[in-house]
């Protein structure tokens, strides 16, 4: 099957990772055409100028559109698109030089109407950035399951993300909500008998956020999305999708049981984020890294736990209906 790709990229007020981003795809190893889809959200610092830099490199479209979020924006940069496949990027994103190689071999191989891939820690990174990383692709953070080849059914993520126009057309891309958008789009694409794969070789190097306020703040986010999805889709519901609240009120008990002279519970904690801060250490080789690790770890289960209890509480024992349950989701 002949596929022709277009890169679809949102921004919104970050012109100099556009830059990098266009420069990593200037050295794909990929020998047929592609074209890169670019939509400014409304941005006041746009990246036009940067964008014309690339003109004579690149195939690029570049679009500017009133702020709506990054959903309606992909699906913006898609029925713009000449491509009959999507690859839709973050814009915080650097790829490796094989990235559309390895997309494009992978489909070849095994053809599905979408699919995802991890996203790893470049060496130019920050030591919070490097943390970052390593706290949401951790088998002990995460089960792994943002990069795990062993998922049967895998949740493409936006940062990283194929689709058909195929699939495009029968879902209508992306939903309107500003958190879990590409989960809603998974499950509607399942709904709709699409397949979705992770492509092992697909990676890209995710800058992520650069302060501890900032990320608090995504996992939060990701945490509150998720008690509403599963209301919209109660089939896909799963209990370890509350693991990182019990894993904050099980804290929060050992920390009080500790007074009290039961000091084995936090204890148990202690053991655990040692051993993160090793397996950090090993894979980092960078002892700044592995402290910066246990830090990023603990905000990611606080910010995750505690929005995951707030939507839950509100769906739950105040029976909101889900916008109010969390109303920035749909803002």
């Amino acid at each position: 099957m002949q596929l022709k790709y277009s890169i679809i990229i949102p921004v919104y007020n970050r012109p100099q990772e556009i830059e990098e981003l266009l420069a990593s795809l200037c050295k794909q190893s990929f020998q047929e055409d592609f074209e890169v889809v670019l939509v400014e959200d409304g941005s006041s610092s746009t990246s036009q100028k940067v964008v014309a830099g690339f003109q004579d490199k690149l195939t690029i479209q570049y679009f500017f559109k009133e702020n709506s979020g990054p959903g309606p924006s992909r699906n913006y940069g898609m029925h713009k698109a000449n491509g009959n496949y999507f690859i839709i990027l973050d814009s915080d994103i650097i790829l490796p030089e094989d990235y559309l190689a390895n997309v494009d071999k992978a489909l070849q191989t095994n053809y599905t109407d979408a699919f995802g891939g991890a996203d790893a820690s470049h060496p130019s990174f920050t030591v919070l950035q490097k943390a970052i990383n390593y706290s949401m692709t951790s088998v002990l953070t995460t089960g792994g399951i943002r990069g795990n080849k062993n998922v049967k059914k895998f949740q493409p993520r936006s940062f990283n993300m194929g689709l058909s126009r195929k699939a495009f057309e029968a879902t209508q891309g992306f939903g309107p909500q500003r958190f879990g958008e590409d989960i809603d789009l998974t499950f509607r694409l399942w709904q709709n008998g699409f397949e979705s794969q992770f492509i092992e070789s697909a990676f890209v190097y995710h800058k992520r956020r650069n302060t501890m306020k900032t990320f608090f703040k995504q996992t939060f986010n990701f945490g509150a999305a998720r008690p509403i999805l599963n209301k919209q889709y109660p089939a896909t519901a799963k209990v370890t999708y509350w693991f990182p609240s019990l894993f904050i009120v099980g804290l929060l008990l050992s920390i009080v049981a500790f007074f009290f002279g039961l000091k084995w519970f936090l204890y148990a904690y202690g053991l655990y984020f040692f051993m993160s801060a090793l397996d950090s250490l090993f894979k980092n080789k960078s002892i700044a890294v592995s402290l910066a690790s246990v830090l990023t770890t603990l905000i990611q289960f606080l910010g995750y736990g505690f929005g995951f209890l707030r939507s839950s509480f509100r769906i739950s024992v105040l029976h909101n209906p889900v916008e109010e349950a969390f109303p920035r989701m749909f803002s």
